[in-house]
């Protein structure tokens, strides 16, 4: 059975239907929008130095000490030089060391990877908590840098 409707409830029923329709299409069409597109084409590896702890620049070492019991990432810049650092919170023992995996160049980042390696369980460690980062330092290339 089909019920008619008159007129004002015909356009309402029209509108509403035409309200809904429209979202979808609004959302289908910012579902597939992204702001940048990713760009992971490498252009070169980058050369870089692991600085040691009497190396690093004063501020930045008292940022270090100051976010070091926890887990970051973060980046700084003093002078014509870029550091990029790593910090992977605190550690129960000694032994941990840090390996750079990767550190390249695409047209719009600086791709930056890391792993914590943990002591071998036969080898000998203090027990003391440590809180393993590593610093390194780049030519400043006005790129932002990406933690893979």
């Amino acid at each position: 059975m089909r019920t008619w409707l008159k007129g004002k409830q015909c356009r309402g029923v029209l509108m509403k239907r035409l309200g809904i329709v429209a979202m979808c299409l609004i959302t289908i069409m910012l579902a597939g929008c992204k702001s940048e597109k990713a760009d992971i084409k490498k252009i070169k590896d980058l050369e870089f130095t692991v600085v040691e702890d009497a190396y690093v620049p004063e501020e930045l070492m008292t940022m270090i000490n100051e976010k070091k019991t926890d887990a970051f990432k973060m980046t700084f810049k003093s002078g014509e030089y870029f550091y990029i650092i790593v910090g992977y919170g605190a550690k129960p023992t000694g032994g941990y060391s840090i390996a750079v995996n990767e550190v390249f160049l695409t047209s719009n980042a600086i791709y930056f990877d890391t792993d914590l390696i943990g002591p071998e369980k036969a080898e000998s460690v203090s027990e003391v908590v440590t809180y393993p980062y590593i610093v390194v330092k780049l030519e400043e290339l006005g790129k932002r840098v990406v933690f893979k």
